[in-house]
């Protein structure tokens, strides 16, 4: 092997994959691991997932065909190397920025993405219909589908697999990188393991059944015979199979880091022309030390020349809780395979019997708050603003039916650039202000998200609170806290409302925009105030106490929010304020996302690739 000799820049496409010597993927695969690294330093991104996912991505693409097999990637996050062999090698650079590269399969990037996944537990399902499609149309096509052991926590997977046929194209990969979901363990199993990957084991295999069907009056019998024995024999040292159970051929374990015994086991079921599952085992972080060491540390990275920030609201969050914990052993935390990015890792060390990791199953997650809540106790449901969407369901039906005092604080709310579409926290305020009894906090600094997380657990009614990525604006602090914080969650002005008929505009805003929403003032040539709500619901409510605080005299009024425009603070304060007649007179308008998913098409700053920045604010006032 040439020590400088370089594959990956040459392959434009995951034919040329094929085309590498078996001795030379050694080589292809240490070149990927240091692209990897390089890239996601720099932009930031999902380091150590991706590096464990080397040699299974290689052997994929060496057996199967893309587009016309159809690859998927539960969560997608480990795809950065999918997209490195399927011709993006030359824009791998843009990762994670806005117009370049997703960090996500993306089908308008590329015909290589079959599916879109950024929330965990889709592939299956998605897999499954691809599959079906393909039998439908008489297609030979396969579907390949990875998911890890995180993803197989979910319970769409065990839907998915509930509702497989035999008779499908369908190969699914469980990339078991940290948690044993397997009896097949130990030197037996490894035995077994390394004889299956040898494809003299499926030849001999195959002979014998040949000769025994053929063999005239006792070959069939003694075929059924020497399979029911070896199904008990099986099933005696292993356990029951639960994926053969539900109609697919499994292969493995294997090592997910042997490219060339993984590639071999792909080869066989694809040959068997069957459902089959493929069990790999693969090391996060593989290749690289520090990521080896500590994966999940290198799991997402922001990043290097990011600037590490005081402190940011999801510790703020963390440390709340900790603290009012101490007061009432009746607050428990539950997080969905979230804990750290929550801030919730020290209330999990300091209550160990309080915390409850549920895995990636928002729904239960919910639902399971609900039953604590039904018994006398104080659950604090933390998940991401995406994520949440999930679970919709299960707050409206198992939580505010039911009246039941569940708190849901909302971390990641807003816009996410680096993660994109997938990962923007934009609509819960609009699904959640319709939930009948449920109260909305957001708090845009630290103090106020404390105030806020004290009052929701000291009433015994729904609530959320909702806060951004990332840490507070300083010139918010001081432009609505001058003389610090309070225990009252209210609407806060930044103008003397004494003073407020000289003001000629007034925008009313909340969370991490209103920084945006001080640029524009600052700049405006009219005298603009600007309202900052700290709770949203009930808007009766906070419509009385916003009229208190407008010009009586004709004036222009901004709701601005970084969600969308259907359904959310805008259109909802605007119709309470109204419904008062707060508004006559005054000339109204709404800037928030008005359709979409907040697609960042261009690499400059979201809120102005959105239309939500400083000079669009301007453009409204006048």
């Amino acid at each position: 092997m040439e020590a400088n000799k370089s594959y990956l820049s040459t392959i434009r496409d995951p034919e040329d994959v094929k085309k590498i010597p078996a001795e030379e993927i050694p080589l292809l695969a240490s070149e990927i691991r240091q692209t990897l690294v390089d890239r996601v330093k720099e932009n930031g991104g999902h380091l150590s997932s991706n590096l464990g996912a080397v040699e299974l991505t290689i052997a994929i693409h060496r057996v199967f065909s893309s587009p016309r097999d159809h690859v998927i990637f539960d969560v997608g996050h480990q795809s950065y190397v999918h997209k490195l062999l399927t011709g993006r090698y030359d824009r791998f650079e843009s990762l994670r920025r806005g117009g370049g590269i997703s960090g996500f399969p993306k089908r308008s990037e590329s015909e290589h993405d079959a599916f879109g996944t950024g929330h965990a537990s889709t592939s299956v399902s998605a897999a499954l219909g691809f599959a079906e499609a393909d039998r439908l149309k008489g297609s030979d096509a396969y579907t390949v589908c990875v998911f890890g052991d995180g993803a197989y926590t979910g319970g769409m997977v065990h839907e998915a697999l509930n509702n497989n046929k035999r008779n499908l194209h369908l190969i699914l990969i469980l990339n078991e990188n940290e948690m044993s979901i397997s009896k097949n363990t130990g030197r037996f199993a490894k035995s077994i393991s390394k004889m299956r990957a040898r494809r003299g084991y499926y030849k001999a295999k195959k002979a014998t059944i040949s000769f025994l069907w053929h063999l005239p009056l006792l070959g069939k019998p003694l075929y059924r015979l020497i399979h029911k024995i070896k199904r008990a024999l099986k099933a005696a040292l292993y356990g029951s199979n639960y994926f053969e159970n539900l109609g697919f051929t499994y292969y493995g374990p294997v090592d997910g880091n042997d490219e060339a015994a993984v590639e071999s086991l792909l080869r066989e079921a694809k040959r068997s022309g069957r459902a089959c599952i493929l069990h790999v085992k693969t090391k996060k972080g593989k290749g690289y030390a520090p990521a080896e060491e500590n994966p999940d540390q290198y799991h997402a990275m922001a990043p290097e020349p990011c600037k590490k920030t005081a402190g940011c609201f999801s510790k703020a969050f963390g440390d709340a809780l900790s603290e009012l914990a101490k007061e009432d052993e009746r607050i428990c935390a539950i997080t969905a395979a979230m804990t750290d990015g929550t801030g919730l890792s020290s209330f999990a060390k300091t209550y160990p019997n309080r915390f409850f990791d549920v895995g990636i199953a928002e729904e239960h997650a919910v639902t399971f708050a609900a039953g604590l809540a039904a018994d006398g106790l104080k659950p604090v449901v933390a998940i991401y603003s995406t994520f949440l969407q999930r679970a919709y369901d299960n707050i409206l039906h198992d939580v505010a039916l039911q009246k039941l005092p569940v708190v849901f604080c909302i971390d990641r709310a807003g816009l996410n650039p680096s993660d994109g579409a997938t990962h923007h926290g934009i609509f819960d305020v609009a699904f959640l202000s319709e939930v009948p009894g449920l109260k909305l906090y957001t708090p845009a600094t630290y103090a106020s998200l404390k105030k806020a997380l004290k009052k929701a657990l000291s009433e015994n009614v729904p609530a959320a609170i909702r806060y951004p990525k990332g840490g507070e604006n300083p010139e918010v602090v001081q432009a609505f806290y001058p003389d610090g914080e309070d225990d009252e969650i209210r609407v806060r002005p930044s103008f003397d409302p004494t003073k407020k008929e000289e003001l000629d505009a007034v925008i009313v805003t909340h969370g991490r925009i209103a920084g945006e929403a001080l640029k524009a003032s600052r700049e405006s040539n009219k005298k603009v105030g600007i309202l900052l709500l700290e709770e949203l619901k009930p808007y009766q409510k906070i419509a009385k106490e916003v009229a208190a605080l407008l010009p009586q005299k004709p004036c222009a009024v901004l709701f601005l929010e970084e969600e969308v425009y259907a359904g959310g603070m805008g259109m909802s304060l605007r119709d309470a304020l109204n419904e008062i007649s707060a508004l006559e007179g005054k000339r109204v308008s709404i800037l928030a996302l008005r359709e979409g998913f907040g697609l960042q098409e261009r690499d400059e700053p979201i809120l102005k690739s959105v239309g939500l920045d400083k000079d669009v604010i301007l453009a409204h006032l006048q």
